[in-house]
């Protein structure tokens, strides 16, 4: 677990309890777009009494929307302002987004790789999809391996804010059943994807395999996400680090190994020969073609595209 610890400061808390829901994200994105100078919104825009009002949420949910939105890309922060990213644009614009009420099936999953990838605003989420490899688990045993995680770094966290973290992961998949709660009976956005699975009262279960509502574009994407974090990404990637590094596709996203060699080779038509999957004398690996900065960038818009039915 050293990755998750190790020149980083894990975050378990921000978002005030509440799973992350659909309208979230485009009320932050609004927000800030319409209150914005020159690209940059004041962080009062959270904070002041107008902010109850233009969310139509308590206090504390206003402050669960800021930081959903950060942890999800879509603000960044600017010293004491916020500013929408690219990305952001690209998806929640009100004339040219590919998704402006968020409501596609693949912004959730966009959002799922964000939050389960990388360990800095969302710990207890990298720690669910990297790190816990048996398929059914329960609150206490997540708890537990995660304490005994900081443990080794010396890390101290209070346990009552980790259990409040990890049942919100948890809820953020698979929300309480039997409940006359309004904030539970509104569905949180990442259970649409079927991700995890409520077995019982205190028992969970990742569903693996075949993920028919992931576009082969949204994995893309994640691939070059995940290619361009690397120290030394090179040209070339080895096939299992693609599929059981920790914060690759394979491991975010519970693929088997035939569902990823399947990705990869689709991946092939759809990013035009600049993603290019081998299989030679046992040796199984991904090239990607012209690996600038700039084309990966320009890739990585397009495949995005692609996922939402564009060209």
């Amino acid at each position: 677990m050293n990755e998750l610890i190790l020149g980083k400061k894990p975050q378990f808390s921000g978002h005030e309890t509440f799973p992350l829901r659909q309208l979230w994200l485009k009320k932050a994105y609004d927000a800030v777009q319409s209150s914005s100078l020159f690209g940059d919104a004041p962080k009062s825009i959270f904070s002041d009494e107008e902010a109850i009002v233009q969310f139509g949420v308590g206090k504390n949910m206003v402050s669960s929307i800021r930081f959903w939105a950060v942890a999800c890309n879509v603000l960044e922060e600017h010293g004491e302002a916020y500013k929408v990213t690219a990305l952001a644009k690209t998806l929640f614009d009100d004339y040219n987004g590919l998704d402006p009420f968020c409501e596609n099936t693949s912004t959730i999953w966009l959002m799922h790789w964000f939050l389960a990838s990388t360990p800095e605003k969302t710990t207890t989420w990298y720690y669910l999809f990297n790190h816990v490899m048996q398929s059914v688990f329960d609150r206490e045993s997540l708890g537990s391996a995660i304490t005994s995680a900081l443990s080794e770094h010396k890390v101290k966290l209070s346990q009552s804010t980790l259990k409040r973290d990890v049942e919100c992961c948890i809820r953020s998949y698979a929300p309480r059943v039997n409940t006359d709660s309004p904030e539970e009976l509104s569905e949180p956005l990442l259970g649409e994807i079927g991700l995890v699975t409520h077995n019982s009262k205190d028992s969970f279960e990742f569903r693996r395999g075949i993920k028919r509502s992931l576009h082969d574009g949204i994995f893309g994407y994640a691939l070059l996400d995940y290619w361009g974090r690397l120290e030394s990404s090179g040209s070339v990637m080895a096939f299992d680090r693609v599929a059981h590094d920790y914060g690759s596709p394979g491991r975010v996203f519970k693929i088997d190994e035939n569902g990823i060699a399947e990705r990869l080779i689709a991946l092939e038509a759809l990013s035009n020969g600049h993603i290019q999957w081998t299989e030679q004398a046992g040796l199984r690996q991904v090239t990607l073609k012209n690996n600038s900065l700039t084309n990966i960038e320009a890739l990585k818009t397009k495949l995005l595209t692609a996922a939402y039915g564009g060209n």
